[in-house]
């Protein structure tokens, strides 16, 4: 059977900025029949993600994370429509997720490795199960819930970084639901910090790439910051680490500012805002959310919990068709996608 796949076509460097043409669509096939076990997929979603920039180099620099090969097909978060079945767990039709999804309009995979997913929970939305009722979704909540010791009634205020992102946008309103009883927003253009707070309930944003963000944050933050969901790193969460509170607490869930560097994850702080983290006793410990999955059902049923009562608004920024995942990947590592990048391969 003829398919089309992205592979990796080039490197751009441990310091170079990633363009579209470090991947490249060629035609391939994959095998007539479908062995013991195995099925085959029609892929429909696929996920273009911050992290995959690391996958890029080499030398990942993570242990939890391979690199892509010169010339070999890409993956990552996907999604799935089962077109023929050998596995005893998966019928025609079932739709079906994996954070190892290949780049390819359709494959044949071990169905073990695969989750079946119940469209219901997210409304017939099934392209939220890559973002907000994904690992994006996940991310948020648990690196609020074990890094944020956010409390209902305490009078917190959390500020976000990257807020306009998959990420950030989802982080804001579990703050929120949560118990923070402010929520301020930093992002790169007017349009997405009006949607955040229009749209998403945030109380404040702040365009970094307008005015003073350390006077803007002293304006809007006068009790100074309790929480903080990092999600760029560099000279903005500078400004925002020099506002906070004694005893408090940074969720670091990403550096995005930095992944275009060959520094270390997480990168070190500078001498001066080491200075005030050790001072005020603020914690800053790397989250990463495969270490909870333990908490993954549950978390995933309360994520679409919120969809379902409208209670957690979601933004995709949707690129159509599988040659334009490395543009859309390009896009997104400048800050093009309001909420999460996703591509749709087919319908």
């Amino acid at each position: 059977m003829i398919i089309q796949r992205v592979v990796l076509n080039s490197r751009p460097g441990k310091n170079g900025v990633p363009v579209a043409e470090n991947f490249r669509l060629e035609q391939s096939t994959i095998a007539d029949t479908v062995q013991a076990g195995q099925v085959r997929v029609k892929t429909l979603f696929l996920s273009v993600d911050p992290y995959m920039r690391c996958r890029m180099n080499e030398d990942t620099g993570s242990d939890y994370l391979q690199p892509w090969q010169l010339s070999e097909v890409a993956d990552g978060g996907g999604i799935g429509v089962v077109e023929e079945s050998k596995h005893q767990n998966l019928a025609k039709g079932d739709f079906v997720t994996s954070f190892t999804w290949p780049w390819q309009t359709a494959a044949i995979l071990d169905g073990d490795s695969l989750q079946k997913l119940v469209p219901q929970l997210v409304n017939g939305r099934l392209s939220y199960f890559l973002g907000a009722a994904g690992i994006t979704g996940l991310t948020a909540l648990l690196g609020i819930r074990e890094k944020g010791h956010v409390a209902a009634g305490a009078n917190q205020t959390m500020v976000v970084s990257g807020a306009a992102g998959a990420c950030g946008s989802l982080a804001g309103q579990i703050g929120r639901l949560e118990g923070c009883s402010r929520v301020v927003g930093i992002a790169g253009t007017d349009e997405k910090c009006s949607i955040l707070v229009q749209e998403m309930g945030f109380d404040a944003a702040i365009n970094y790439k307008k005015g003073d963000v350390a006077k803007q944050l002293r304006e809007l933050c006068p009790g100074g910051v309790d929480v903080y969901f990092d999600n760029v790193g560099g000279d903005i969460s500078d400004a925002v680490i020099s506002q906070m509170n004694q005893n408090s607490h940074i969720i670091l869930c990403g550096q995005i500012s930095q992944y275009n560097k060959d520094v270390p994850y997480p990168p070190p702080l500078p001498a001066d805002m080491e200075k005030i983290q050790k001072e005020r006793n603020i914690t800053r410990e790397r989250f990463l959310v495969l270490n909870y999955m333990d908490k993954q059902e549950a978390s995933v049923l309360q994520l679409c919990q919120w969809i379902q009562e409208g209670k957690l608004k979601v933004r995709e920024t949707v690129v159509e068709g599988l040659a334009n995942i490395g543009a859309a990947f390009q896009s997104m590592m400048s800050g093009g996608n309001i909420g999460k990048q996703i591509v749709s391969v087919s319908k």
